[in-house]
C-alpha cells in the first residue's frame, strides 16, 4: 500500500515550474519504502511529494515485493520524475536482512529503469554529507536538515520519507557540480 506523508508540505506543485529537474529519491526497505520527489534549478530543492509504500508484513515475500514494485510505478506515473537515485547498500551483519534489501532495490530499480529513468547510486556517508555536512549524522538530524534544505514548516514523516528526500536532494547538490543538471537547465 502506498501512503503519503502526512506532511502538509506534500503537494504536486505545478510540472511547468522554474525549476529544471524532478528527482525521484528512494529509500529501500523489505518493511517500508520511503520516496521523495523534489524539483530543483540546481541550487534549489523544492519539495513535490514524499510518502512511503508499506506492504503488509503477513504478507509473502513475494507479494511485498510486488506491491512495492507497484507502488513504485504508481509514484513514477504520478510525478513523472527525470531521474531517480538510491542509497547504496551498506554492510549488514545479518544476511537475511541484506538479501531482502536487495530484493527490493531490484525491484525498485527496476521500476525506475523501465520508466527509462536513469538511476543513480549514493553511499549513506555521500547521503548524509551531502544533507548535513557531515557523513555519520543520526537519523533525526538528516530529517531535520531535510527540512531545513526544502524550507518546509514541519519535518516531513517517516524517517523512510526524509531519507528518501535526502536522497534525492543528495543528487541534486552532487549533480550540481558535474553537469549532468546543467544539460537540462
Amino acid at each position: 500500500m502506498r501512503s503519503a506523508s502526512s506532511n502538509p508540505q506534500s503537494e504536486i506543485r505545478n510540472p511547468k515550474s522554474l525549476f529544471a529537474m524532478r528527482i525521484l529519491g528512494i529509500d529501500c526497505g523489505s518493511r517500508i519504502t520511503g520516496y521523495g520527489v523534489i524539483d530543483t534549478n540546481g541550487a534549489e530543492c523544492v519539495l513535490v511529494h514524499c510518502g512511503v509504500v508499506r506492504p503488509n508484513s503477513s504478507e509473502p515475500f513475494p507479494l511485498r515485493l510486488k506491491l512495492i514494485y507497484d507502488g513504485i510505478v504508481d509514484v513514477i506515473r504520478e510525478f513523472h520524475p527525470q531521474t531517480a537515485a538510491f542509497e547504496s547498500l551498506f554492510y549488514a551483519a545479518n544476511v537475511q536482512s541484506a538479501l531482502k534489501l536487495g530484493h527490493v532495490r531490484g525491484v525498485s530499480m527496476f521500476a525506475a529503469a523501465e520508466a527509462n529513468l536513469p538511476v543513480f547510486e549514493y553511499s549513506p556517508l555521500e547521503v548524509k554529507s551531502a544533507v548535513t555536512g557531515y557523513g555519520r549524522a543520526e537519523k533525526i538530524q538528516v530529517q531535520q536538515m531535510v527540512r531545513a534544505l526544502l524550507k518546509l514548516k514541519s519535518a516531513p514523516e517517516p524517517y523512510d520519507a526524509s531519507d528518501a528526500l535526502a536522497v534525492a536532494i543528495c543528487h541534486a547538490h552532487t549533480n550540481r557540480f558535474n553537469g549532468s543538471l546543467a544539460a537540462h537547465l
